[in-house]
């Protein structure tokens, strides 16, 4: 049989695992699940025929070789810090690799000896980046292939509950790692192009700076702008393109709110808050806030962010108890950004019938024949519960489905590589399809604007 080894069973590998195991049987797979806790493994096998759990620190040398000498690919879900030595190994052991994280410098500086050892090191491969990288490079090549040239290419990826599971006011709740969520946006000015101009959001702006987006079925959403947009200038062949920009997904209403806990500075990671565990909801809040013995915290909070008693932002703020004097921190030398999270697990948390929901949206404006067009490209995944998560999904499934076209030789081109070509893309799009991933397309008008008018 065929020996795919996954390193990494967490929460995103479940549709993953399952769509391997349900492939076993027809296409000769052996499928050894290995991690550092292996009822974590062996959870995800559920006494498999065709599975195999195996405990596993990849910080173990012989260990982590021993298993990659014995596969035929290798899979790693583990963090993008932790896939070096695995891709090193895979090199020295001749075995191909699929991962789902960014491509690091270092990933990539392993490309030259990739290619002349005739490997394939598939990364970038599960939702964002991954699905989007796939849905956007067919459109933008269909557009090619008829002569259009590209004005504006838009995307927009978000997490999010369910509307049948959405039951706060803030329209959200954690589908991936909290802390992430907390720290989203900082390191760095948002960067993009607007009709041939560079454009910079500082974080303290960032969540007042949107874009609202209409999905049909579903409603009104809104984007902040993700990091770094002008990467993709080079990585989608777009050097010419007027207007690029990328962005998060929320429920409208969310950046403005969310925006109180950045100017308060909850966000922050850069500092530990002294005797952190012993301070209440309503301390940690306070601490933020100008001394006044006289004022509430409440109202002190309401004046310094001016914010109306009627306002949703502050039925917002009540929502997450964040003025209890009850509820206790209970991290030592924590930082801000680490209480804020807390804090908010108690409310964002998924509930067991919760299901989650994934939606992304593109925007592709481009000249054909003199006349200005624009394609607008949704996708809408929700969960079906908590194992199989719409996250797991949107992941998962693009990550199995190239281990398979891999091992199948159906994709051939070596190297450290990301799935923009089309013989990645199309056919795991068309998989994805029945799958239930399925982006559906409209043509929209244009709205570019006359560059004259912005001068």
């Amino acid at each position: 049989m065929r020996n795919i080894l996954l390193i990494g069973a967490g929460r995103s590998s479940s549709s993953l695992i399952t769509y391997l195991l349900n492939k076993s049987f027809v296409e000769n797979l052996h499928i050894t699940i290995a991690d550092i806790t292996l009822k974590n493994a062996e959870n995800r096998i559920l006494n498999h025929k065709n599975g195999t759990a195996l405990e596993l620190d990849i910080f173990n040398e012989t260990e982590r070789q021993t298993a990659i000498k014995q596969a035929d690919i290798v899979i790693s879900m583990l963090p993008a810090h932790l896939h070096l030595n695995i891709a090193k190994d895979c090199l020295t052991f001749g075995k191909n690799m699929v991962t789902a994280s960014y491509i690091s410098k270092e990933m990539k500086a392993l490309n030259d000896e990739a290619v002349e050892k005739n490997l394939i090191f598939m990364n970038e491969i599960g939702l964002d980046p991954g699905i989007d990288h796939m849905s956007a490079m067919q459109v933008i090549d269909s557009i090619r292939e008829k002569g259009g040239k590209m004005l504006l290419f838009e995307s927009f990826t978000g997490g999010l509950v369910a509307p049948e599971s959405d039951d706060n006011l803030w329209n959200y709740k954690f589908t991936w790692n909290p802390r992430n969520v907390v720290l989203a946006g900082q390191g760095g000015a948002a960067k993009f192009l607007q009709e041939g101009r560079y454009k910079y959001i500082p974080y303290h702006k960032l969540f007042r700076r949107t874009e609202i987006l209409h999905i049909d079925g579903y409603g009104k959403f809104e984007a902040y702008a993700n990091r770094d947009s002008l990467k993709y200038k080079s990585v989608y062949n777009l050097d010419t393109i007027l207007t690029l920009y990328r962005g998060t997904i929320r429920r409208v209403g969310y950046s403005r709110a969310w925006n109180i806990f950045v100017q308060l500075g909850m966000t922050d990671d850069s500092y530990t808050i002294e005797d952190s565990e012993n301070m209440s909801y309503r301390d940690f809040t306070n601490s933020f806030l100008p001394y006044n013995p006289n004022d509430s915290v409440e109202l002190k909070l309401r004046h310094c962010l001016k914010i109306d008693q009627d306002d949703i932002i502050w039925e917002k703020l009540l929502e997450l108890n964040i003025f209890s004097p009850t509820k206790k921190i209970a991290l030592k030398n924590a930082t801000p950004a680490q209480i804020l999270e807390k804090i908010l697990k108690d409310s964002w948390t998924l509930k067991e019938d919760d299901k989650d929901m994934i939606v992304m949206q593109h925007l592709f404006g481009y000249e054909l024949n003199g006349i200005k067009h624009q394609i607008e490209s949704s996708m809408v995944c929700i969960g079906d519960n908590q194992t199989y998560t719409a996250m797991a999904k949107t992941v998962g499934l693009p990550v199995a489905i190239a281990t398979l076209k891999i091992l199948n030789k159906e994709i051939k081109t070596p190297g450290v590589q990301i799935p923009i070509n089309k013989e990645v893309y199309e056919p795991i799009l068309k998989e994805l399809k029945e799958n239930g991933i399925i982006f559906k397309e409209k043509n929209v008008p244009y709205y570019g604007y006359n560059l004259e008018s912005l001068n």
